[in-house]
């Protein structure tokens, strides 16, 4: 029976060490017409939004399901650069490394196309090797539709049946006659996520007017994913 001990509390702390809340995969968009100083606002952006207390709280609400989080670049097909692999975040103190590693990258050389539908293949890839996880989350940020590669909407087909959630954070300025040409207007941007971007039954698209909102946008994006698989945690499963 001392012998059977160890190898009966192996196999019961076994499924609560592999218990994952939520697989969240973030792709940020390097295209053309993203130039350095809103590359720099994306990346600090998202680095303070992983810092916000609420966010952090959210992610830190159940350690013996931790959230693991991925981060990676795109633009066109084959360019998608990893900047944080897996990381599942058990401590305040993962969150603050992974906002010091994005403080600290420095733009690589990425191509100039933006290649949408390969940046949400590369995203669904990734979360299909967390099939642990209860949710899988894939986060694309973009100030532009595609232009190369797959449609998105071939891509949205594909991936119906994975059981993957995809969200959009859309950067765009609210009137294109302000002078910067590279933006598609907001509304026609965020229309083109919801039909050809994002996937599963609670999806949305969240919106950043300018970059320089996007840390704004991310925040908020990130409550209301975090705050969704909570309250779904914490509602019995027959309750009306």
């Amino acid at each position: 029976m001392i012998r059977l001990l160890p190898i009966l509390l192996c196999l019961l702390a076994s499924p609560l060490t592999a218990q994952c809340r939520q697989a969240l995969a973030l792709g940020v968009d390097v295209s053309g017409s993203v130039d350095s100083r809103e590359y720099r606002l994306q990346l600090d952006g998202l680095a303070a939004a992983l810092r916000q207390s609420e966010v952090e709280q959210l992610i830190l609400s159940n350690p013996s399901a931790p959230v693991r989080l991925f981060i990676y670049e795109w633009s066109e097909t084959v360019h998608q650069r990893v900047l944080v692999d897996w990381t599942e975040i058990r401590a305040a103190s993962d969150l603050q490394s992974i906002s010091q590693r994005l403080a600290n990258t420095d733009r690589s050389s990425a191509p100039q196309g933006t290649a949408v539908g390969s940046a949400m293949l590369f995203g669904a890839q990734q979360l299909n090797n967390q099939s642990a996880c209860w949710k899988r989350t894939l986060d694309l940020s973009g100030d532009g539709k595609h232009n190369l590669g797959p449609h998105p909407r071939e891509v949205k087909g594909m991936l119906s049946s994975s059981g993957i959630t995809i969200n959009g954070l859309v950067i765009g300025a609210d009137d294109p006659s302000s002078g910067d040409k590279r933006y598609v207007q907001i509304g026609e941007l965020s229309a083109y996520y919801n039909a050809w971007v994002i996937l599963g039954p609670d999806a949305f698209v969240e919106v950043a007017l300018g970059f320089e909102a996007y840390e704004d946008a991310m925040t908020r994006k990130l409550i209301r994913e975090l705050e969704g698989l909570t309250l779904s945690m914490a509602t019995p499963p027959n309750s009306p």
